[in-house]
């Protein structure tokens, strides 16, 4: 079993940090984290993976810890085609794949693109909520009222109030979401500020605004990136093998409204839902995650 190392990888736009773990000739795993999160949210699911013989890439998204921008002049997007250009790279630049990727939130979200534009990089994807690609077309059609007001967060950071709320308060607002958002699971001070330290990076702010603005049409999204985006408005279909999973106690993401995702799998697919598990799953239920990424799935 290897150790558990922090390297980085140059991209075009980015020094990506990650760690990775696990021999070096074990399947590999991607595993990509959510906002407001780290890659220590899957520091369970990593130990399991490399007991069995796993080799586990856990990188931190542009905006996080120790990933960093190559050049002032680059556009600090948050945009969804730039996650999953991000993750892309990434692959690309270690020679990675095809693997099994495993992401939720802004992670999952990565994942989804590049099983959809790239699957031939993808071996199986393990997806938390679903199918995680935007539809930015469709973004001003209001929502059940029930999931309208889960989202006041996103309506807060598109006013200048949001961005200087922020700015000041990252890390007790993050930690509310933490709450509000995985309802039953109880962590401690040092648990959350092991990852908060992660959201001390320069672009953290700039990167999460642009986030909850762009999938309003509420920001311009960054010219280079604008073919992916033409991609991803069609609503891509994903055809490789692929679990879902998804906490039935999600705070913001209800499990009772993505049940029909399965329509964008048209590959070998299944759908779990963990009881008591929230938005942050793989740190409620890694045996979860574990399990979805070693069945055997057909």
């Amino acid at each position: 079993m290897g150790t558990t190392q922090i390297e980085t990888v140059r991209t075009a736009e980015l020094e990506i940090a990650y760690e990775v773990s696990g021999p070096a000739g074990g399947k590999p795993v991607v595993l990509m984290h959510g906002f407001p999160d780290d890659p220590r949210i899957w520091d369970d699911t990593v130990a399991s993976l490399v007991q069995q013989g796993y080799r586990c890439f856990t990188p931190y998204l542009r905006g996080y810890g120790p990933t960093r921008f190559l050049a002032d002049a680059t556009m600090r997007s948050g945009q969804q085609a730039a996650l999953g250009h991000d993750l892309h790279s990434f692959l690309t630049a270690l020679q990675i794949g095809p693997a099994t990727l495993v992401g939720y939130d802004w992670g999952g979200r990565a994942c989804c693109i590049v099983a959809a534009l790239w699957p031939g990089m993808v071996s199986r994807l393990v997806t938390i909520t679903g199918y995680n690609i935007q539809n930015i077309a469709q973004s001003h059609e209001p929502a059940d009222p029930d999931i309208e007001h889960r989202f006041w967060y996103q309506w807060y950071f598109n006013t200048d109030r949001g961005r200087v709320g922020l700015t000041r308060n990252r890390r007790p607002m993050s930690r509310r979401l933490w709450e509000l958002w995985s309802p039953n699971w109880r962590f401690d001070d040092a648990t959350f500020e092991r990852t908060a330290a992660s959201f001390d990076n320069p672009d953290f702010v700039d990167i999460v605004i642009h986030s909850y603005r762009h999938r309003f049409k509420n920001a311009p999204g960054d010219p280079a990136l604008e073919p992916i985006e033409r991609k991803l408005a069609a609503q891509p279909q994903i055809a490789v093998p692929t679990i879902v999973l998804h906490g039935a106690c999600d705070g913001v993401d209800l499990e009772h409204f993505s049940r029909d995702a399965h329509q964008h799998f048209t590959g070998p697919y299944r759908r779990r839902v963990i009881p008591l598990a929230g938005h942050f799953l793989p740190r409620e239920a890694p045996e979860a995650v574990v399990q979805a990424i070693t069945e055997e799935l057909s």
